[in-house]
């Protein structure tokens, strides 16, 4: 793995996950794909989380109430990626939810309006991702509460590349397939990085049993989704790669609120 190309790969990252501001020359002449670019996936995950992971241990700090603090955290969360993956989520519970067949749910999936499933899947999303992430804060010192939220972050985007590689696109036309399949070797680096979040923020801070059974419990909720999502549709949209992203973190902080 070339560092250079992995540094243009968070970057590109970044700016493909999230609103942060990135610098357009990354972007110069390139075609789109994120075959390679995936590598850095769960990089660019952490690197998103960090401010809002930096606010809920401040908030901490100051002894406001964790229920509070992780609202807030989850705010900035979602002014950061735009609810890129909430919207993913949310889409693909319309889809799968409401549609009899694959044409119908596809085609539910593209409406921008949303429905009583994706609403639905919304609210326990954060609720879920609240509570999970207040119990992390009543139960750890502010800075290590930060650094196993940035860990969740990184591990729910490897989420994104393993379903994204395991399954072919459901639409030709959709902007999944346009952006190409993750490459063997890129879905590899994301998957290593996403167990290195694990042993380098989780295991010192919560304890190894917190790390291993956050990796499982992220695995677990990923791989479930990928098989449901296969049987309903067929193949993976950009709206189920976002919805893995989902499913993977509120598993991963649910298993840290239950190890902490």
């Amino acid at each position: 793995m070339n560092f250079r190309d992995f540094q243009i790969d968070v970057v590109r990252s970044l700016g493909f996950l999230s609103r942060l501001p990135v610098p357009g020359r990354y972007f110069r002449d390139y075609d789109g794909s994120m075959s390679r670019t995936v590598q850095a996936f769960p990089a660019a995950g952490a690197l998103i989380m960090l401010p809002a992971a930096a606010v809920f241990a401040i908030l901490l700090a100051f002894r406001l109430e964790p229920p509070v603090a992780a609202i807030i955290a989850l705010i900035v969360l979602t002014l950061i990626t735009g609810a890129l993956h909430e919207d993913g989520l949310s889409d693909t519970a319309d889809g799968v939810g409401g549609g009899r067949d694959q044409e119908k749910a596809l085609a539910i999936m593209r409406d921008s309006r949303i429905g009583s499933y994706g609403a639905s899947a919304l609210v326990l999303s954060y609720g879920l991702r609240a509570a999970a992430m207040a119990a992390i804060g009543a139960s750890l010192t502010p800075t290590r509460a930060a650094l196993v939220l940035i860990a969740a972050a990184g591990i729910s985007r490897a989420a994104m590349v393993w379903h994204w590689s395991s399954l072919p696109p459901a639409r030709r036309d959709g902007v999944a397939a346009s952006a190409g399949s993750p490459e063997a070797g890129s879905a590899n680096v994301a998957l290593i990085s996403a167990a290195a979040c694990a042993v380098v923020l989780i295991w010192p801070t919560a304890g190894f049993g917190a790390a291993v059974l956050s990796i499982a419990a992220s695995g677990l909720a990923t791989m479930v989704l990928t098989r449901y999502i296969q049987d309903r549709i067929g193949g993976h949209t950009g709206d189920t790669i976002g919805a893995s992203q989902q499913c993977a973190e509120m598993a991963t902080l649910a298993a840290l609120a239950l190890c902490t």
